[in-house]
């Protein structure tokens, strides 16, 4: 007796169209992933080399007494001959906006400017942060 064969001959009826169909999404999602990639990183290349003038806030001090006024130290990193203003605003316990100042950043050949800067506020403070940095 002859076996019974199990599978179909190999060649004999081609690709199923389930398989071209898989191998055309695949490929249509590499590319669209590929694109997606390449954009994403373009666009943070640009943001990050596009920013003349950039600050981070290293320390703020809430001054105790009747005064109502926050120190912050302010560290500036730009441009040698770059000018512009950076914004500080400081903030009460309910998250309320209580002070803000606009720090005039002019110093010409210099590309790192440590400043300690006062923010005078309408109540207690409880924090004070940077709300951005534009250059002129």
């Amino acid at each position: 007796m002859a076996a019974a064969r199990e599978e179909l001959p190999q060649g004999r009826y081609g690709r199923s169209a389930d398989e071209r169909a898989d191998r055309k999404l695949r490929i249509v999602g590499a590319v669209l992933g590929a694109g997606l990639l390449a954009v994403t990183g373009w666009f943070g290349y640009d943001y990050i080399a596009g920013q003349k003038i950039s600050a981070e806030v290293i320390k703020f001090d809430v001054i105790d007494g009747g005064a109502n006024e926050v120190q912050v130290h302010l560290e500036v990193r730009k441009d040698q001959g770059a000018t512009g203003t950076c914004t500080l605003r400081s903030l009460s316990e309910a998250g309320a906006e209580v002070g803000r100042l606009d720090v005039r950043i002019d110093q010409q050949g210099e590309s790192r400017i440590d400043q300690v800067v006062s923010i005078r506020t309408t109540e207690r403070a409880t924090s004070a942060e940077l709300v951005g940095c534009s250059a002129a």
